[in-house]
């Protein structure tokens, strides 16, 4: 792998040198040329300078996924300033706390989405010239004021920019990764963001296309599209996921790369026969997938399907990790990877000690320098989960005598059931093979003698109804399957589990009800 950086890469390099190419294909299917786009971009600079923001400034964004989302970040990262993309499905209260808790000069926000931006707008009395709408929301101004008579000319004092994103907040409120800004040019910051196409063997320019049919909230998403249109990649921009729509997008717009993660598998997966066969994904180079461990019955058919071009990686919004090719990951099937280049893994447990090989216990990161980082505002988070250079996303795993890394779940997820552990996702990846069931969630609950017992949460595909009989197909299938002490005591049949578009399970949705009054220790 090449790591010399001499040869800067970067949207508005490329931009610059072939104008007329397509840069991007935006969800209402129109064209964007590199040239638009960084016309665009230039725009929304000038206008957030002549709104008096300045390198290190704060800019919110409650978006869904729309060229300008594109043009936005590709203007912050070019003049200095932090964009905080917002989970477009956060209720009022918290959106509202992540525009105070991030020091935000510009509320950047949707007509879909009016209702909760007005009302986070009001709550923390945002300065009300400094939020620009997509559409009507309140009648605050608007994107195309903010543009209008703004140069498309590059600008001035440019500098390199970084993107600050809020982690879930599965555990209490989300803490926003900040990092400090890198004292590089920004066409120089773009080369360094493409480190991680580099390791995965991906080339510039060339024929790539990348689909993102994600919520570019996400840290994955994000990173992912940019690092494309900034290693000369066209771009086909989806605003919502959808099986079948990936597909006719990878057949239409010959799609070498994707971005999913393994709920999207298992419904590609689980497509009809007569669905699968209809495009064709040969052109599929690497199709890289994270966030999760994906039912290895399900890899199995993806990779016999689309080929040894799945891509595994670890890591988290704080930094990582790891990555698998098909190849090694059908030699030890359930794999994570090996670090990357500079990159390390350590098993610790809760005492700081680390764990011999194949023994479970938290997985810690090595930050590099380029990834180094602080939760905004809160030092004693920062402190409280490293151990040295080493930092947790609260997984638990091992690592097998080869260096491969094996995730076995959430370290909050983890029940105790008489004192033994066990692990909900290897029981949802059972789970989730059975054809009845769409999706699913296994979680603990309160048992006055064993201190919690195994409950699952299944959502069933359309074709089927609930029945007593089905009840018990499911536990049969998972006795066949799982030992006893595994099995789910009880299931709630649900209409849709709580997951974000990007397939995100808000498992304590489910499982805090059944804990209300009681502590919980993991």
């Amino acid at each position: 792998m090449n790591m010399d950086f001499d040869k800067q890469l970067g949207f508005w390099n490329f931009a610059q040198q072939a104008p007329e190419k397509i840069a991007l294909i935006d969800p209402l299917g129109r064209e964007w040329s590199r040239g638009e786009l960084l016309h665009r971009c230039n725009q929304i600079v000038h206008g957030l300078r002549a709104m008096g923001l300045e390198p290190g400034d704060s800019i919110a964004a409650l978006l869904p996924n729309c060229a300008e989302y594109i043009a936005l970040n590709l203007a912050v990262t070019q003049a200095g300033f932090y964009l905080v993309p917002l989970n477009w499905h956060l209720a009022e209260p918290e959106v509202a706390y992540i525009l105070e808790d991030s020091n935000a000069k510009a509320f950047f926000c949707a007509e879909s989405v009016a209702d909760v931006a007005i009302g986070a707008i009001k709550t923390v009395k945002f300065p009300v010239q400094n939020v620009i709408a997509l559409g009507d929301v309140g009648g605050y101004k608007t994107f195309e004021t903010l543009i209008a008579g703004q140069s498309g000319a590059t600008p001035i004092d440019r500098r390199a920019g970084m993107v600050m994103f809020y982690t879930s907040g599965t555990t209490g409120k989300p803490k926003g990764v900040r990092r400090a800004m890198m004292q590089v040019d920004p066409d120089m910051a773009a080369t360094m963001m493409t480190m991680l196409l580099m390791l995965f063997g991906i080339e510039p320019e060339g024929d790539n296309v990348h689909f993102c049919g994600s919520p570019l909230y996400h840290t994955a998403v994000m990173n992912w599209s940019s690092s494309s249109l900034h290693y000369g990649h066209t771009v086909v921009l989806h605003e919502n996921w959808d099986a079948e729509k990936m597909l006719q997008a990878v057949d239409h717009y010959r799609i070498t790369t994707a971005h999913v993660v393994p709920t999207q598998m298992v419904r590609l997966h689980k497509l009809p026969a007569e669905i699968r066969a209809a495009y064709n994904v040969s052109s599929m180079r690497h199709m890289l997938h994270t966030a999760a461990p994906c039912p290895p019955d399900v890899k199995f058919d993806i990779i016999d399907w689309w080929g040894p071009c799945v891509y595994e990686y670890y890591a988290s919004t704080e930094g990582g990790g790891t990555l698998v090719n098909s190849e090694d990951w059908l030699k030890y099937p359930g794999t994570v990877g090996r670090p990357w280049p500079t990159a390390d893994i350590k098993i610790f447990d809760d005492q700081g000690h680390e764990k011999p090989t194949g023994e479970q216990g938290t997985i810690y990161m090595l930050m590099s320098e380029l990834s180094r980082f602080e939760y905004n505002g809160d030092k004693e988070k920062t402190l409280k989960d490293r151990f040295g250079d080493y930092f947790t996303a609260g997984d638990i795993g091992y690592l097998n005598n080869d260096g491969f890394l094996f995730l076995s779940d959430r370290k909050i997820d983890m029940i105790i059931s008489g004192g033994v552990n066990i692990y909900p996702a290897e029981i949802e990846n059972v789970l989730i093979t059975h054809p009845s069931v769409a999706d699913c969630s296994v979680f603990g609950v309160p048992n006055d003698d064993w201190g919690e017992e195994v409950k699952a949460a299944v959502q069933l595909t359309p074709t089927v109804q609930q029945s007593a009989q089905l009840h018990d197909e499911i536990l049969a299938y998972c006795a066949e399957r799982l030992a006893k002490m595994k099995l789910p005591k009880s299931i709630d049949y649900m209409e849709v589990l709580p997951r974000d578009p990007n397939g995100k399970l808000y498992k304590r949705k489910l499982r805090d009800p059944y804990w209300a009054g009681r502590d919980r220790q993991v």
